[in-house]
């Protein structure tokens, strides 16, 4: 993407007054017609989502975390195409090595897609599954405090709902937020999540929306995840990872882990990441999911983790593996009514207002 092509990409969300053919509010000269101010009736402002909108939604989302989302339409599309129906979350995920890119959520939303961000406190697979650096004592006594502030003052001047699925799977023992890895204990997750959402919030970004999200108790039945849970006061969404490796149904993935969830928070459930194993059981139990989806309203939202091994999943998990996975989706989804892409999220190039177009070009001198 060219440098220009990415700052009109992060304009494009700033919307404010839709687009005029006519805005000087002067009617055209037309022979022996007398040249008169007309006054024209004020256009309404284009509404972009708020925080609240978006949580006021209880049909599901169909969302989607692809090896290139958002960056990508074109494999967004393709997907889409194959699924029978267009992604209204995209999941990418961003390491605490890297800034917050607004572009990215640009491009979800012209995409018309939530972004659903998974911040993730570690170098990288690349570096270990416990990383000294990333202790969660670390996170909570401020060490981390200046990259915080920075990113969430950028999250917080984009304005629109965002997402943030922070260090997910905290139960599992395969990241270094877990308070199995050394230099963690017991009660620490907690602390620095409680500690970061404060962080983020005194620094402006009220447009977040909280997804706290476990992984599903069959890997690690011993761990409580209500220990885990930092409160409803400051999370927003109840998230859970989980796949179908050798379960021939939806509820015996998901069920044990929600009637854990019910225990000690009401708030509403998205599965943010799911997929099924290869097999050729495969589209049996993806069209049985979404018989599951329709009758559990607690989930308000699933996002298909449409990656291959080649591709960095632990296994297929492409609803597009086979034609005949394909199919079973198409087929299923068409049956089950979803959100749609919300308020303000068909915005376009053409609904700039000038002074926040201005006002953005200043933000990146040399335009």
């Amino acid at each position: 993407m060219t440098v220009n092509a990415v700052v009109l990409a992060v304009i494009a969300v700033w919307v404010l007054w839709p687009n005029s053919s006519n805005s000087t509010g002067v009617d055209q000269v037309m022979p022996g017609k007398v040249d008169r101010q007309i006054d024209q009736p004020a256009k309404p402002a284009v509404q972009l989502p708020t925080k609240s909108d978006i949580l006021a939604v209880k049909l599901p989302r169909f969302g989607l975390s692809t090896p290139h989302s958002p960056w990508s339409k074109a494999e967004v599309n393709t997907i889409a195409t194959a699924a029978g129906a267009h992604p209204t979350m995209l999941q990418f995920f961003v390491k605490w090595t890297e800034d917050f890119k607004p572009e990215a959520i640009s491009l979800s939303y012209d995409q018309k897609a939530l972004p659903m961000l998974s911040w993730e406190p570690w170098a990288g697979a690349k570096s270990g599954e416990c990383q000294s650096a990333y202790t969660l004592p670390k996170i909570t006594n401020g060490s981390f405090d200046p990259y915080l502030t920075k990113f969430a003052k950028a999250v917080a001047e984009e304005k629109v709902p965002i997402a943030i699925r922070f260090a997910h799977e905290m139960n599992g023992h395969w990241y270094p937020w877990s308070e199995q890895c050394p230099g963690n204990h017991q009660g620490d997750y907690v602390k620095a999540w409680i500690h970061v959402h404060d962080v983020v919030t005194a620094a402006g970004a009220t447009n977040v929306i909280w997804v706290w999200s476990p992984n599903i108790l069959r890997p690690v039945p011993s761990v409580s995840i209500k220990a885990l849970y930092p409160g409803d006061a400051y999370v927003d969404w109840v998230g859970m990872v989980g796949y179908a490796v050798h379960e021939t149904t939806a509820a015996a993935v998901f069920d044990p882990t929600i009637v854990q969830l019910r225990k000690f928070t009401a708030l509403p459930i998205v599965l943010t990441e799911t997929g099924v194993q290869s097999g050729p059981d495969k589209p049996a139990w993806i069209a049985n999911f979404f018989s599951w989806l329709s009758k559990t309203p607690d989930v308000v939202g699933f996002v298909w983790f449409e990656y291959s091994r080649e591709q960095g999943g632990s296994g297929d998990w492409r609803l597009t593996e086979t034609a005949a996975s394909s199919a079973a989706f198409r087929d299923s989804i068409a049956k089950v009514q979803l959100a749609g892409p919300g308020p303000g999220a068909t915005a376009s190039r053409r609904d700039l207002a000038k002074s926040h177009r201005q006002s953005l070009i200043r933000q990146y001198p040399g335009w």
